[in-house]
């Protein structure tokens, strides 16, 4: 039996501009050239602006276009399909943009060179062509951290189905062995306990190094635990001994990977194009967006003309119309593109200025405690934007700074009330709870309920659980895990 039923659904549909538009915003700087680069590779009607002339300017008559097919059967009006001055002088000019002159590429890390840097270290060994596939599909298993945190016997499965290579967990150790020898030292390890061994192994052996490596290898669960006087008296040696050894244990990196990985981390040598500047000119700070290598963008005086030429002619032939309607997909997919890097470059430099308005407070001084709580929606409402919208913004951007390079997200953080009633940044408690711990009696750490206190003396109601999330956000373990000799 056949039972029919009326439903009204209501869907939103994003058109293929509206869609363009969206990839446009969540494209860094540093992949926008890329971009571009293949829209004008693959679209003739697209070019790059190479001189100052305007599209309109005509320097002699257009040819017409003649077709030898006279057959008008489906004869229409161009005039109804054409409107000249929808294309002419259809430009893209990078209008408030920085000085590339002026802003260079700035090493920065953001975190997807370490697999990269690993596969170029392969070819300094002596691997056959098939040891090196291998190798290179370890790497591809090994995490952000430095970690091969899967099993290989499913990696020997994996790679036989992937590579069609048969191979066997012997020969994997012999081959991650080999890996666990590339810098960063540590990478490649199981375990923190290996990852911990692996590098005070390339240390150079002293009575502190070899007493450290004893008490990884054989003494690992009381290490962690902090049962120092058992290793104390197991090892027989003076407590001093003992924390020589353990400062060394201390200076180990437990995540090799996150050299590469940190976004805020400094030191690594990738580049990264900044995608705003914020930058004093005549005691004013400016926002501009960084122009590196970033085209001026215009529609083909050649594919217009075409059109111009067709709208001569009151009637066109069947193949013609053709011509026409390939001509014309062109164009509108190259005006598109246009429409969608102008706003991209609205909708960046709007959410920027917001987010410096509402943050003003650090950008004139560069004091991170004088971060306000803000969300996605506090930007939103300030720029009549979507949230979604801000958060495809906020992702993957950087700003340069007088006072160094951050990433968008850095400045959205959650808000509490201190003791006064006024609301301060999550951020801001994060780091008088760092500052607190870093300045703590090593040998007898705070408890997180002792924390509470210490931030209600600084003014912070804090909940025990509160700052529990926030030790751990920051990377701080438990007190006693802090306590040291």
């Amino acid at each position: 039996m056949l039972n029919q039923k009326l439903q009204q659904k209501l869907q939103q549909k994003l058109s293929p501009q509206q869609i363009q538009v969206i990839k446009m915003l969540e494209i860094p700087t540093m992949m926008l050239e890329q971009r571009i680069k293949e829209e004008l590779e693959e679209n003739p009607a697209l070019e790059f602006e190479e001189t100052p002339d305007d599209i309109r300017d005509q320097t002699g008559e257009n040819d017409e276009i003649q077709d030898d097919d006279n057959t008008n059967d489906e004869e229409f009006s161009i005039d109804d399909y054409f409107n000249e001055d929808e294309y002419s002088n259809y430009k893209y000019k990078s209008d408030n943009y920085s000085s590339d002159t002026d802003n260079k590429e700035i090493p920065f890390s953001v975190g997807n060179t370490f697999h990269e840097n690993l596969i170029q270290q392969i070819g300094l060994q002596d691997l056959d062509e098939r040891e090196q596939q291998i190798a290179e599909f370890i790497i591809g298993n090994i995490d952000e951290d430095g970690y091969l945190r899967r099993e290989l016997e499913n990696i020997v499965d994996d790679i036989m189905f992937a590579q069609n290579i048969e191979t066997s967990v012997s020969e994997l150790k012999k081959i991650l062995s080999i890996i666990q020898t590339f810098d960063p030292p540590g990478v490649g390890a199981t375990t923190l306990q290996e990852c911990l061994l692996l590098q005070i192994s390339r240390k150079q052996r002293t009575a502190e190094t070899i007493t450290a490596t004893a008490i990884l290898r054989d003494f690992y669960n009381e290490f962690t635990k902090k049962h120092y006087e058992k290793i104390q008296q197991k090892l027989d040696i003076e407590s001093d001994d003992l924390k020589d050894a353990i400062d060394e244990i201390l200076k180990l990196n437990p995540k090799p990977g996150s050299s590469y990985s940190d976004p805020l981390n400094k030191t690594a040598g990738q580049v990264i194009i900044p995608d705003f500047i914020l930058e004093e000119q005549n005691g004013e700070l400016t926002i501009s967006l960084h122009s590196r290598n970033v085209p001026e963008l215009k529609i083909s005086k050649t594919y217009a003309d075409m059109l111009t030429a067709y709208k001569a002619n009151s009637q066109v032939s069947k193949s013609q119309k053709d011509a026409l309607t390939f001509v014309k997909q062109k164009l509108d997919s190259a005006k598109w593109f246009i429409d969608a890097i102008k706003q991209r470059h609205q909708t960046l430099l709007s959410t920027m200025h917001a987010i410096f308005e509402y943050q003003k407070d650090f950008f004139t001084t560069g004091d991170e405690t004088k971060l306000r709580p803000m969300i996605l929606k506090d930007i939103a409402d300030k720029t009549m934007l979507d949230v979604s919208t801000i958060s495809r913004v906020a992702n993957s951007k950087y700003i340069q700074t007088p006072y160094g390079i951050y990433a968008l997200k850095y400045f959205f953080s959650e808000g509490l009330q201190n003791e006064a009633g006024e609301e301060v940044s999550s951020r801001e408690i994060k780091t008088i709870l760092q500052e607190a711990i870093e300045n703590e009696n090593k040998s007898k750490p705070y408890t997180d309920e002792e924390l509470v206190d210490v931030l209600k003396e600084k003014g912070y109601i804090i909940a025990r659980r509160t700052i529990a999330k926030y030790r751990e956000q920051l990377g701080l373990p438990v007190g006693r895990l802090r306590k040291e000799l």
